[in-house]
C-alpha cells in the first residue's frame, strides 16, 4: 500500500507539475552555477578529523552546563560539587589538548 502511494503520488506531481527547462548550469550537480572541481573522494587531514571531534566533545560540554544551569536551584549543593568536578575534568582535557598541539593548525 505505501509502495503504491509513493508511486501514485510521484506520477501525479510528474503529469501536475510544470515541465520547465533548466539550462545546463542549473542542470549541474550543485545548481549553483559553478562547476564541480576536484573529486569527491579527496583526502582530508587528520588534524581536520581530530578538530571535528574535540569540537564535537566541547559543544556536547555545553549542552550538559546548559541543562544543569537550568535546574540548579532544585538541585542544591551537592550538584554544584559534582559540576564542578566535571568543569575540573573538561578544563584539563583542555589543557591537555594545547600541551600536545591539536589545535594548532599547519
Amino acid at each position: 500500500m505505501g509502495t503504491g502511494l509513493a508511486a501514485a503520488l510521484l506520477t501525479v506531481s510528474y503529469l501536475l507539475g510544470p515541465k520547465r527547462e533548466g539550462t545546463w548550469r542549473k542542470l549541474t550537480p550543485y545548481e549553483s552555477g559553478m562547476f564541480p572541481t576536484g573529486d569527491a573522494r579527496e583526502k582530508f587531514s587528520l588534524r581536520y578529523y581530530l578538530i571535528g571531534a574535540l569540537f564535537i566533545l566541547f559543544d556536547i560540554e555545553s549542552v550538559f552546563l546548559i541543562v544543569w544551569a537550568v535546574v540548579f536551584k532544585d538541585l542544591g549543593i551537592l550538584a554544584l560539587i559534582e559540576i564542578l568536578a566535571f568543569l575540573l575534568i573538561v578544563v584539563g582535557g583542555y589543557f591537555y589538548v594545547l600541551k600536545k598541539g591539536a589545535l594548532e593548525w599547519e
